[in-house]
């Protein structure tokens, strides 16, 4: 299964070991299979905010990307990096290209509380994608009601 790296670096003025970390990276990371998937492009902001860059670098899996993480190659080079950028990264493995969210749902819906219900998709911003999915005593307390017969 695929992985991935993903960095989320703020804004830095330019810095010579900052070229110098870019021009070696590469050399530390295609040995395990990695690649850009993402880099020193644009991104647009659809919700939040997100200043700053996006770096993802994919691998075949997450072994080779833990190795990667700590090879000497890597770590000798990690600091001119860190000296000057500030940002966080993750590392994370992806799912299989026939990933299906049916597991991941039902352990959600079997961890909520005693008397949970669907939110009809019409309490408008109370509800998510699809009618979402909320806490009908946590609806009461955002709208000031008291829940009188919470199953109604």
């Amino acid at each position: 299964m695929p992985a991935y790296v993903i960095a989320h670096l703020q804004e830095a003025p330019p810095h010579p070991e900052i070229a110098e970390y870019i021009e070696r990276l590469p050399g530390t990371f295609e040995v395990y299979g990695g690649r850009y998937l993402v880099h020193a492009t644009p991104h647009d902001v659809k919700e939040g905010s997100w200043p700053g860059h996006v770096v993802m670098i994919g691998f075949p899996g997450i072994e080779e990307a833990r190795a990667w993480w700590d090879s000497p190659a890597y770590r000798e080079i990690a600091s001119l990096r860190s000296r000057h950028i500030e940002g966080d990264i993750v590392m994370v493995e992806g799912v299989p290209e026939d990933y299906d969210p049916a597991a991941a749902v039902k352990a959600l819906r079997d961890a909520l509380p005693p008397g949970s219900e669907r939110v009809p998709k019409s309490c408008g911003k109370h509800s998510g994608p699809g009618g979402g999915r909320i806490l009908r005593p946590a609806l009461s307390r955002w709208s000031g009601r008291r829940e009188s017969n919470p199953r109604s």
